[in-house]
């Protein structure tokens, strides 16, 4: 793929896009990749690195939404489980299965207000007991028929969830289960389809730290957050995918309307391996006491992601996890498995978000989740239209992508060659039928041990042979303190991933800090290896060591406690 330098460099000869993405979150790369397979080269801009705002900030699901069909949302959720199915088929190196358990207390909870709900009566979240949820699960599998891919829902008996849960609260008389989907690394997915569009329409850029700067007359004014350097481009059409700073940039276009009212998610991660143990390889999918959704998983022998909270918020910028809601996480989950050990200490990495929402009044529960398309025409000395996205959720990343690209393509008067449903992503493509026969002619080929080809191929899929290709001949240095990684590994990455800074390695292109592995030593090994890749001086390779610390103690760690 073409280098960050080399997409500025035609920026400065003044070519201009006809299209203008602003937001390399989720949304806007699927709508990046969606006019690339129409062969409509976009130019996609974000202030920071890809997919680095609320796009990392998720709870890590590929999933139908469940809980939408409390609130009426069963377009959202029919929608939402299709693609579910085929993200597991087209990216199945990243999302991968998972195993769903909702315990409850009481049969009838709810039953009544849930048919208000379904009349479209009431809003509000509410309790819900076992009839209701089974039904739910019902209509969950009904939507689920197209390209299935896992099994029915079942309500599992009380000796068995008893025997294998055995730290769940007595007062748990039910318990629900069906499959729905992890998405492991949101930003590695992310990238790949970036990658995938440039590859597929070579005319299309990405150009990541690049802000817009405001309008002047018929031209966007972009800035390079690292040089201060100032471009103009001039778009036939604009599209707004700035998540919760959509309003910032609308009135950067000079667009003075409120679309956008946030609500704030946090997640903990927990290095607690009697935790993991207790969930028997599920998600917890539980109703709290005020009527919020929490969940906690297993992300893998050891650690357990936890979440999330659901606050007001109209700051896009509140990104940390407060010392509050860590106390409401642990209180909420001690009122399911009442006999856990929690404690701050046990936590590695804590991350939060702004849920790009549309603006409104009510309860934050239910607030939809769906995406909305706004248009304002052009007006005054404002030529191009602005198309700006409300809400969207990393589920249906896909669909909203090709319902911008078709608004465009009108706007263009272009012809939709193709649908992307179906596309294999990245290491998805030419997914082999026998994994392990997959990963051991991998290992004979390039010469490195079967266990090593096979952590590669966990982490990037079949993409790992062009990674194995790159440094062939070489043997692996494994990092003295990440040793699962190698330099070459890393090298790789810094290379080819369109690496600015440290913190791209060790929070987006790789799970290096959400399992709380990113400490100084590791940090400056980091370092090392991506300066000598991307020839930083001693200098800079100290200042990015320390700025990811303070990036990481600022955003990801409990706040208060000792670094």
């Amino acid at each position: 793929m073409p280098s960050r330098d080399s997409i500025l460099d035609v920026l400065r000869s003044g070519r201009s896009p006809e299209v203008l993405i602003i937001g390399a979150g989720i949304n806007g790369i699927g709508t990046f990749r969606d006019l690339a397979f129409q062969g409509v080269p976009a130019l996609m801009v974000d202030r920071g690195d890809v997919c680095s705002a609320t796009s990392s900030a998720s709870s890590r699901l590929i999933h139908g939404g469940l809980r939408y069909l409390e609130i009426g949302e069963f377009a959202l959720v029919r929608e939402s489980v299709e693609e579910r199915n085929r993200l597991l088929l087209d990216a199945p190196h990243l999302v991968r299965p998972i195993r769903v358990r909702i315990p409850m207390r009481d049969l009838m909870s709810g039953l009544f207000a849930s048919v208000g709900r379904f009349l479209g009566l009431v809003r509000s979240p509410g309790p819900k007991g076992a009839l209701v949820v089974a039904l739910g699960l019902m209509v969950y599998d009904l939507f689920g028929r197209r390209d299935r891919t896992m099994p029915l829902h079942r309500m599992v008996p009380k000796r068995e969830f008893r025997r294998t849960m055995r730290g769940l609260d007595p007062s748990i008389r039910y318990m629900g289960e069906y499959h729905d989907a992890r998405l492991v690394a949101p930003e590695r997915l992310g990238y790949e389809l970036l990658a995938q569009a440039e590859a597929v329409c070579p005319d299309a850029m990405a150009a990541t730290y690049v802000a817009v700067a405001g309008r002047r007359g018929n031209a966007v004014v972009l800035t390079d957050a690292e040089s201060g350097e100032c471009f103009t481009v001039h778009p036939r059409v604009v599209v707004n995918c700035a998540g919760a700073r959509v309003d910032e940039v609308d009135l950067d276009l000079g667009i003075r309307e409120k679309l956008i009212g946030g609500t704030k998610g946090s997640h903990l991660v927990l290095r607690h391996r009697p935790f993991v143990e207790a969930l028997d390889g599920c998600m917890l999918y539980f109703e709290t006491p005020d009527h919020r959704i929490c969940l906690a998983y297993p992300l893998d022998g050891d650690h357990v992601l936890l979440g999330t909270t659901d606050l007001r918020t109209d700051d896009p910028g509140d990104v940390v996890c407060s010392a509050a809601e860590i106390d409401y996480l642990f209180g909420v989950m001690r009122e399911v498995m009442p006999g856990l050990d929690l404690d701050v200490g046990q936590i590695v990495h804590t991350y939060a978000g702004v849920r790009p929402l549309p603006a409104s009044d009510g309860v934050a529960g239910a607030i939809s989740r769906d995406h909305s398309i706004r248009v304002f025409e052009p007006e005054g000395d404002r030529p191009f239209p602005v198309l700006s996205l409300v809400g969207g959720k990393w589920t249906t990343f896909r669909a909203c992508g090709e319902e911008i690209a078709d608004a465009v393509l009108k706007i263009l008067d272009r012809p939709r060659r193709r649908s992307t449903a179906g596309v294999p992503i990245g290491g998805g493509a030419d997914w082999p039928a026998d994994v392990g026969s997959h990963v051991a002619a991998t290992a004979a080929r390039f010469r490195i041990p079967q266990a090593r080809a096979a952590i590669l191929f966990d982490r990037y899929g079949t993409g790992m042979t062009a990674m194995l290709a790159h440094f062939a001949g070489e043997t692996e240095i494994p990092l003295v303190h990440l040793p699962d990684h190698s330099r070459q590994e890393i090298a790789f990455l810094a290379k080819n991933e369109r690496v600015v800074h440290l913190v791209d390695i060790v929070l987006r292109r790789t799970l290096v800090a959400l399992h709380g592995r990113a400490t100084s030593d590791a940090l400056a090994e980091l370092a090392d290896v991506v300066g000598t890749a991307l020839g930083w001086s001693p200098e800079r390779r100290a200042e990015e060591a320390q700025a990811a610390a303070d990036v990481l103690g600022d955003n990801h760690d409990v706040q208060g406690r000792p670094r």
